[in-house]
């Protein structure tokens, strides 16, 4: 991992779009991202292009009769499944899914009747099964089996097919589902309640085991998990590190900032970093149990400040979008396969106002 303190921003110019919540590099200059408004858009690191890949969807009514969501939220998950052939995020109906094979992202199915609200997390299995959560607090299984993902002739026209999931069941404790993981070390998908439940599920069977409500853990969205041992919760003013194993708390990190709450974490080794609402990056070093220190000063917190990206105001705010006063929410980050690059990206907090951020780190 490169050093924090080293990375330098590039802006990416994001303008038009809302809030980017998901994102996943592809390759070492592809990098795959979901907004609020909808889009599928894939950026060229080396060309500095952005391209948008087309929605997929189902019928507007399905068999077992559940109504498309009545509102649609964007796109909040894109996850690459363990060999890298295919990618899964949200379809164009928000309660339904969408699988894209890769490295073309051709279309490959639609997954409907799994969900009657928004889809807001998925965690691959292993190459053919996949996991959904959603804000109805149910979860789908889905299966993608070799016949759909292989590659058509090259002389057929791209199209896709729809599925049905598996198995759909119940979440129980949860307001919705907002984060889910997979811990394959103990076959368990872990699944995430804003209102501070971790609910532990068995693979195989699928079926809910366990349910623990976290004390002082509010607005829990988002999950990270470190070699399968320990799990990282980001809520609204600290993050906590539980044992994968008991659920145990080992660790509570203070924000270092009031008011700031967690909107992102992931794992690079045996650093936590952390995406905030106020569009600050920090990150804690767990073996040492410190957050990093700059080299030039030992008591200054490394910290990295995203730039302010773009925003549209609405009546509440100024009409002169320049003296808007907001910092981006920092809804994903992610590192590419080395390591030294980190892309950011997300967008500002208040529901009310419309506006994007993204930046490269390296």
């Amino acid at each position: 991992m490169a050093s924090p303190e080293a990375l330098k921003e590039y802006p990416i110019s994001v303008k038009y779009m809302n809030k980017i919540f998901c994102s996943q590099w592809l390759s070492d200059r592809q990098v795959v991202f979901g907004t609020k408004c909808n889009k599928l858009m894939v950026y060229d690191v080396a060309t500095q292009k952005l391209d948008q890949i087309p929605s997929l969807h189902g019928r507007q009514t399905n068999p077992a009769g559940a109504p498309v969501a009545e509102q649609q939220c964007g796109i909040h998950s894109v996850q690459i499944n363990p060999s890298r052939t295919l990618l899964s995020t949200g379809a164009r109906n928000s309660n339904e899914i969408a699988i894209y094979r890769l490295p073309t992202l051709d279309p490959v199915c639609v997954g409907e009747s799994g969900h009657r609200d928004w889809v807001f997390d998925m965690c691959w299995l292993d190459d053919e099964f996949l996991v959904s959560g959603s804000r109805d607090t149910k979860m789908a299984l889905w299966h993608i089996n070799s016949n759909l993902a292989t590659a058509p002739d090259k002389s057929e026209v791209p199209t896709h097919r729809i599925i049905q999931p598996v198995s759909v069941k119940d979440c129980q404790s949860t307001q919705k589902v907002r984060a889910l993981a997979f811990n394959k070390a103990y076959n368990e998908i872990v699944a995430l309640s804003p209102n501070g439940f971790i609910n532990i599920w068995s693979a195989e069977p699928f079926e809910q085991k366990k349910s623990e409500e976290l004390q002082d853990c509010q607005e829990s969205v988002c999950l990270a998990v470190l070699d399968n041992s320990m799990y990282a919760i980001g809520c609204r003013s600290h993050t906590l590190l539980l044992d994968a194993r008991t659920l145990q708390l080992i660790k509570k990190i203070p924000s270092r900032y009031t008011g700031c709450g967690i909107r992102s974490a992931s794992f690079q080794g045996s650093v936590l970093t952390i995406g905030t609402g106020l569009g600050m990056l920090m990150f804690y070093d767990v073996r040492a149990q410190k957050y990093l220190e700059s080299s030039i000063n030992s008591n200054q917190t490394v910290i990295l400040k995203a730039s302010k990206g773009y925003v549209i105001p609405d009546e509440d705010y100024s009409n002169d979008p320049e003296n808007i006063i907001y910092t981006p929410a920092i809804y994903t980050h992610c590192y590419d396969a080395s390591g030294t690059r980190l892309f950011t990206a997300g967008g500002p907090f208040p529901e009310s106002l419309y506006g994007c951020y993204a930046g490269l780190w390296q």
